[in-house]
C-alpha cells in the first residue's frame, strides 16, 4: 500500500463522512497541519460557513483579497517618517559585541563565554600533562598505582579467606 496513487484512489472512493474521519485522524497532533485539522473539524460538525466548495488551487484572487497599497513608512501623506532610521553597521566591520565580547547591555556574548571555557579547559589539560612529566608528578602517579595494587591484593586475600571459611563450615 506504499503506492501513492493506490492510496489516493482508495481515499477518493470513501464517502465524505468517512474521508473526514480519516483525514482528521491523520492530521491530529501535527502542529503544521493544525489549520487543516480545524477546518476538517468544522466540516465534520456541519459548519459550512468556512467551507467554500468553489475554491480550488486554480482559483484566482479577487481584487478584494489583494494586498493593500503600500503607504509610506509612517502611513501619512508624503511617506516621511518622524522616527529616524536605525543605523546598520556595514558588513566587514566588527560590532562592539564582537570586539569586546559583551553586548551594549553588559551581557557576555555566547562566543566569548565559549572561548573562555575552551581556553580554561585547554590550560587545565596542558597543566595536567606537564605535571605528569615532572619527577614529582611521576612519583605521585607511581605511588598511586602502588597503593591501588596493594589494595587489590589485600581485597583478594580477604575474599579468599572468606570463601575458605564458607567451604569449611559447609557439611
Amino acid at each position: 500500500m506504499s503506492d501513492t496513487s493506490e492510496i489516493a484512489d482508495r481515499l477518493a472512493a470513501l464517502p465524505d463522512d468517512e474521508l473526514l474521519a480519516v483525514l482528521r485522524a491523520a492530521t491530529a497532533g501535527r502542529p503544521t497541519l493544525a489549520g487543516v485539522h480545524a477546518a476538517l473539524g468544522a466540516a465534520a460538525a456541519g459548519d459550512d460557513a468556512i467551507i467554500d466548495a468553489d475554491v480550488t488551487p486554480d482559483t484566482e484572487l479577487s481584487p478584494s483579497h489583494e494586498s493593500p497599497a503600500v503607504l509610506g513608512a509612517s502611513g501619512q501623506v508624503g511617506g516621511l517618517s518622524a522616527v529616524p532610521a536605525v543605523p546598520v553597521p556595514p558588513t566587514g566591520i566588527p560590532t562592539q559585541a564582537a570586539v569586546s565580547g559583551y553586548s551594549p547591555g553588559g551581557v557576555p556574548t555566547f562566543e566569548s563565554v565559549r572561548d573562555k571555557v575552551e581556553q580554561r579547559f585547554g590550560t587545565a589539560q596542558g597543566m595536567s600533562e606537564l605535571d605528569r612529566q615532572t619527577p614529582a608528578g611521576r612519583s605521585a602517579g607511581e605511588q598511586w598505582e602502588a597503593r591501588e595494587k596493594a589494595a587489590r591484593e589485600r581485597l583478594d586475600r580477604i575474599r579468599k579467606s572468606l570463601h575458605g571459611n564458607d567451604v569449611e563450615t559447609e557439611p
